[in-house]
């Protein structure tokens, strides 16, 4: 008697109900169109912002106004010229969007090829590196280090314009950075031991 093969077993057909569980994760794919026009608002922002920072080097005052507040920036005595504070501030918020928008990249494209649908980007000469490995413990790991990053860029922010801030402030961002840290290592400690036990297994 004849047993089906692993290969027979794959290509069997699904029944109704498994198959329709199994066809609920195209329930995520608004959910990744939603991040792409996310993303696309962090791209205008980003140029919006941009702009201003140029515009304000060759002494526009609007501009330089819209940076001031953006940023939240105070002083004693009335800017009228961009300084190095300023510039400086402006930047981590640029590279604040940047590292928020790679984010999104991991999460759009980590997501729907680790719980939609494969991309079969193997062979492509622009797939990232970090795709080629991924699953969600993976995944998890890279979005606690990448959360990681921007509360770093937040809290540098902050330190630099510490005296418009109150000290409670300046203390709670401190303590929520360090969780975040905290909090990554234990997840990436985590993914250790469970890698460890799976390889042991085998």
């Amino acid at each position: 008697m004849s047993h089906p093969t692993p290969t027979d077993q794959k290509s069997a057909p699904l029944r109704p109900l498994p198959r329709l569980i199994f066809a609920s994760r195209w329930l995520q794919l608004p959910l990744y169109l939603g991040l792409i026009a996310a993303q696309g608002v962090y791209v205008v922002h980003f140029l919006i912002e941009l702009l201003h920072l140029i515009e304000a080097a060759f002494g526009s005052q609007t501009a330089l106004q819209a940076l001031i507040g953006s940023i939240g920036y105070k002083s004693d005595v009335e800017i009228h010229h961009l300084n190095e504070t300023i510039i400086m501030l402006v930047v981590l918020a640029l590279i604040d969007v940047v590292m928020i928008s790679n984010l999104l990249i991991m999460v759009i494209v980590g997501g729907y090829e680790t719980f939609v649908s494969r991309m079969e980007l193997d062979g492509h000469r622009d797939q990232p590196e970090w795709l080629d490995h991924v699953n969600a413990s993976v995944l998890k790991v890279k979005l606690a280090t990448a959360i990681i990053g921007i509360s770093s860029i937040h809290l540098l922010k902050t330190f630099i314009n510490a005296a418009n801030y109150d000290l409670k402030v300046l203390m709670w961002q401190t303590i929520i950075h360090v969780v975040f840290l905290l909090s990554a290592i234990a997840i990436a400690y985590t993914d250790k031991l469970l890698n460890s036990s799976h390889a042991a297994k085998h």
